[in-house]
């Protein structure tokens, strides 16, 4: 009675041990020594395998919480249409919370480039390609009446330098289209059997993205970012169990397989309840930065005899940031791609590097600009924040000498703006602060207006 009236106080709410669910989705759990929970779900899933394996199929439902009770079979007729009519009700209750997503709905490329140029500023190619690989990929998916054609899915490879907006492209895509979206990262990933996540593992972030619902899973889209990672290693004496053995696990989930996943793991192990999903409806779009690729294709585009008229000279391509849009599969392959895995990405594309002029636009195109934020930030403290376009410009020049594209940004914004988002809230007084590209230069201090006297006695009513 005591631990029971410890676990009311409690304001933490149980989380099943094997699928991470809380108490409020799974209902009442068992408790087992060690403060472990298991739900209803999971424990019965464990007595079917036990059964499985004993050679006694269709044990009997063993509710704990109502032992005593006359038990129900799962083979019953009773406890079979229950089940369905409770499966059936929930997902008409989750597509009525939901927005239609049929063919009908399905926005034209055009319009998916529309709605990425409110987020993502330049990269117009990129935009163009990946509007039209996943407009072809759900119309495959949602008509269905193939007949004897049967249309192949076109995977994505991305390539270009950090921070030109790989990521953001692909999240700003998801929220367009309402689907389900996993991003897992390749560094992670070892062959099946050592130390790391298994390839499975990007698929169970998937289902835990549709909220194990399988059937939206298998029509979400997954992103495999640092995709160069594993890459084939050389001059290597120590087995390669993050390079190609990986590639050649992923083959299977990129041409379209069933796969058994664990759900709520990464790993597999006999606590943990598999879901067999079917990658041949979902969407794979991998990215990398590639470094050093930018050598391999100067080397081939350099490749030519060195004297004579059409010589190509050694360096005339080393001032070129877009080089990798010249890169081909082959240059992929020389980089330690395998030709299998390649194969099975077709849709090559590659994005800009990020110029000061691009840089300048992401900071105050986009719906979200950084410097938008900050404005959002200062206004709830009643003060206008303007920047000068010169100090934009600055900004932008330093944020391009560091060479780590838009992420480098943010780092500046915040270095000047500590004080002066320090110093504001000390001040009521405090009207406008602008941003001068002195101020940016550390030559001079932001030019800062007070209220007129009238905002300043109403602000001192309202606090």
């Amino acid at each position: 009675m005591a631990e029971d009236n410890n676990r009311e106080n409690n304001e933490q709410e149980d989380i099943c041990y094997v699928c991470r669910r809380p108490e409020s989705k799974v209902g009442k759990m068992i408790r087992l020594p060690n403060n472990i929970f298991i739900c209803t779900d999971c424990m019965q899933r464990t007595f079917d395998s036990m059964g499985n394996m004993a050679g006694f199929p269709g044990m009997p439902y063993m509710d704990i919480f109502s032992m005593g009770q006359p038990p129900v079979y799962e083979d019953s007729p009773k406890s079979q249409k229950q089940e369905k009519k409770a499966a059936s009700d929930k997902k008409k209750d989750n597509r009525s919370s939901k927005d239609t997503f049929d063919i009908h709905h399905l926005p034209a490329p055009h319009i998916i480039k529309k709605q990425l140029d409110e987020y993502v500023v330049g990269q117009e190619y990129a935009k163009k390609v990946v509007s039209v690989a996943v407009y072809n990929h759900y119309k495959r998916v949602l008509t269905d009446t193939m007949d004897d054609i049967e249309i192949e899915k076109s995977n994505i490879l991305m390539i270009g330098p950090t921070g030109c907006g790989k990521t953001y492209l692909v999240k700003t895509l998801a929220r367009i289209l309402q689907v389900p979206l996993a991003i897992a990262d390749a560094t992670s990933l070892t062959e099946a059997g050592y130390i790391g996540d298994d390839v499975e593992s990007v698929l169970s972030k998937l289902l835990a993205a549709a909220d194990n619902d399988v059937e939206e899973a298998q029509h979400g889209i997954v992103f495999i970012d640092e995709i160069d990672k594993i890459a084939k290693k050389r001059n290597t004496n120590s087995r390669d169990v993050s390079g190609e053995s990986v590639q050649q696990g992923m083959l299977k989930l990129l041409e379209g397989s069933r796969v058994e996943v664990p759900v709520g793991a990464n790993s597999k192990n006999a606590m943990v309840p598999m879901a067999a999903i079917d990658t041949r409806n979902i969407l794979f779009i991998c990215g990398g930065a590639f470094p050093e690729l930018d050598k391999v294709v100067r080397n081939r585009l350099t490749r030519q005899a060195s004297i004579g008229f059409n010589a190509e000279l050694k360096d005339r391509y080393d001032m070129d940031e877009n080089i990798l849009q010249k890169a081909t599969v082959e240059d992929l392959r020389e980089f330690g791609m395998i030709p299998e895995f390649l194969g099975r990405l077709p849709v090559l594309c590659a994005l800009q590097a990020m110029t000061e002029e691009m840089l300048v636009q992401v900071m105050l195109q986009p719906k979200n600009a950084i410097l938008k934020q900050y404005q959002k930030l200062l206004r709830l403290d009643e003060v206008d924040l303007q920047f000068d376009e010169e100090a934009v410009r600055a900004v932008a020049k330093k944020a391009a000498e560091k060479k780590t594209g838009a992420r480098a940004l943010r780092a500046i914004i915040e270095e000047f703006m500590l004080d002066i988002m320090y110093e504001i809230p000390k001040d009521d007084l405090i009207g406008r602060v602008t941003i001068t590209k002195d101020y940016i230069e550390q030559n001079g201090t932001p030019k800062i207006e007070m209220r007129e006297s009238g905002e300043a006695k109403l602000l001192a009513q309202k606090q």
